[in-house]
């Protein structure tokens, strides 16, 4: 048993562990190794608190980004209403500008109408003064013809006109 070496290293290797064991190495092992764990435990804590805190911005900016959608619908819709009522003011204006135009083309007819209806009525009296005259002038002579004349044509303007 003493020739074989692996005896001999078991044997060296417990008065090892007894080695460090009296010199303490495991106190030393143990408090690197909860200084570790406590390091881990710190690193962890700060990433669930960064976390929590990524969260929370990403809940703020869904919300501003709802709110934003929100406010760009609002714009758009107001837009909309402010182009339909655009519209329909113009539609008003031009069929106001339409409805005084025609009224303006069918006062300016009616007025050529009235010119013509006078300026024909004006040559029919002239014309009957001239006929009148043309018969009276050779029917009838002298200061009576005159007279009748004057009076005939007086009447005449005075009912064509």
């Amino acid at each position: 048993m003493f020739q074989d070496p692996e005896t001999w290293v078991a044997i060296a290797f417990i008065i090892l562990v007894i080695g460090f064991g009296w010199m303490g190495v495991h106190r030393t092992v143990l408090t690197a190794l909860d200084h570790r764990a406590e390091r881990i435990k710190a690193e962890l804590d700060d990433a669930q608190r960064l976390k929590e805190e990524a969260a929370k911005v990403l809940a703020e900016y869904k919300a501003r980004r709802a709110s934003a959608e929100r406010e760009a619908a609002d714009i758009i819709a107001s837009a909309n209403a402010e182009a339909e009522r655009i519209a329909g003011e113009a539609r008003a204006k031009m069929e106001d500008f339409v409805a005084r135009r025609t009224k303006t083309a069918e006062s300016k007819i009616a007025l050529a109408e009235a010119q013509a209806v006078a300026d024909v009525r004006a040559a029919a009296a002239d014309a009957a003064v001239q006929a009148a005259s043309t018969i009276l002038s050779q029917s009838v002579k002298g200061s009576l013809a005159d007279d009748l004349l004057a009076k005939g044509i007086a009447e005449v303007r005075q009912k064509l006109n």
